[in-house]
């Protein structure tokens, strides 16, 4: 693998990963901040010191740079990893706008690595504008692969390859642990990828429309002590990005667009009764929306390639003023803020959070309620 040339185009969380895992192995590795002109150099011992962007973010270390045509002409692996932030139907204008930047400057002999999800046949169509904007022919003088990266930094055993073509250098630089990288079809890695989503947003939908139905106390309690219960909506949202690119994959419908369909709806269906539980919640406790606070505890990461988690809390915040005006985010809610006249619904987006709030709450004055299935409510 000796000093391999690397350039991954996105400083996202997903990106990064992958760079200092293979900065740390002896690669050559550049990487590039889509909002800077320039390819940053990453040594080993920078990887090792940061352990993500953030912190390679705050403490701005002097990093050689170079122009990133320059770099990525003299790639021998280009990872494809940015951050997209737009959505619905500009999510796929953003995506090959970024892509065309990254890929124009490839030279012969190289490859792109693929890292977004791209429901089925999307690796077709990625491969035609490839050999639309460098002129190449990929399979003989450039090769593509498709590695769909998790946001929960669970990475895929298969790389998906043009005609199943094995790269052993490219398995060497992807592999952590035990356990090789298996080369197999872009197809075949599409439909592993497929079904590893939809089963877990089967298993989601199924909890949350279950849970739906439980109205007395006595149930609600003995299905709170189960594990499922620690699903908040930030695992909800996980994946939600390409849930719905495989959703775009079919023109008409069939059985898998309605399991697609209607995970997407059960999603939808447990944010307004998220709303609704809140609003009962005021009504129970005789509060007045004006004497409210509405606090959304939600640590995110800035810096991952999939923007649905900051969309969902953007559209939350949104829905929830509607009825009552004094609705903020909180990354890591600091809890002398809320000792004000008004009472305080914190709601926990994420298992992190609930835990934070549990160990720092002090005020009599603050209801907690957790987005898990149950919507659990914690005086």
């Amino acid at each position: 693998m000796g000093g391999a040339k690397v350039v991954v185009y996105g400083l996202s969380t997903e990106g990064y990963t992958i760079a200092s895992q293979m900065a740390i192995k002896g690669a050559d590795v550049y990487i590039i901040d889509e909002s800077t002109p320039s390819a940053i150099s990453l040594k080993a011992e920078i990887a090792k010191t940061y352990p993500n962007v953030s912190s390679l973010k705050e403490d701005e270390p002097l990093l050689a740079m170079e122009p990133i045509d320059v770099a990525i002409s003299k790639a021998q692996y280009l990872f494809f990893t940015p951050r997209i932030r737009k959505t619905g139907q500009d999510i796929k204008t953003e995506i090959h706008s970024k892509f065309k930047d990254a890929a124009t400057s490839l030279k012969k002999n190289s490859s792109l690595i693929y890292t977004l999800p791209v429901g089925f046949g999307g690796n077709n169509e990625n491969i035609s504008l490839l050999e639309h904007v460098t002129g190449l022919e990929v399979g003989k003088q450039i090769s593509y692969f498709y590695y769909p990266l998790e946001s929960l930094n669970q990475h895929p055993n298969v790389i998906g390859s043009f005609n199943g073509k094995v790269d052993l250098t490219l398995a060497e630089l992807l592999t952590t642990g035990k356990k090789e990288k298996k080369f197999v079809a872009l197809s075949s890695a599409e439909h592993f990828h497929a079904i590893n989503i939809l089963s877990r947003f089967s298993s989601l939908s199924s909890i949350l429309e279950v849970c739906r139905y439980v109205q007395d106390d006595v149930t609600k309690n003995d299905l709170s002590s189960d594990d499922f219960q620690e699903i908040f909506l930030d695992n909800m949202v996980s994946g939600l990005f390409d849930l719905k690119s495989l959703g775009s994959s079919f023109e008409s419908a069939n059985t898998l667009m309605y399991l697609i369909n209607g995970s997407v709806k059960g999603i939808d269906g447990y944010i307004k009764r998220l709303i609704d539980e809140i609003r009962s919640t005021l009504k129970k406790n005789d509060l007045k929306a004006s004497r409210t606070k509405i606090a959304l505890s939600w640590t995110l990461d800035q810096h991952e390639m999939r923007g649905d988690k900051i969309e969902m809390l953007h559209n939350l915040t949104l829905k929830l003023r509607d009825y009552i005006g004094d609705v903020e985010a909180y990354a890591d809610p600091n809890f002398d803020l809320f000792h004000s006249d008004k009472t305080t619904i914190i709601v926990a987006c994420s298992k992190k959070d609930f835990e934070n709030i549990e160990k720092n709450k002090q005020d009599s004055n603050i209801i907690v309620i957790k987005t898990n299935p149950l919507c659990e409510i914690i005086h």
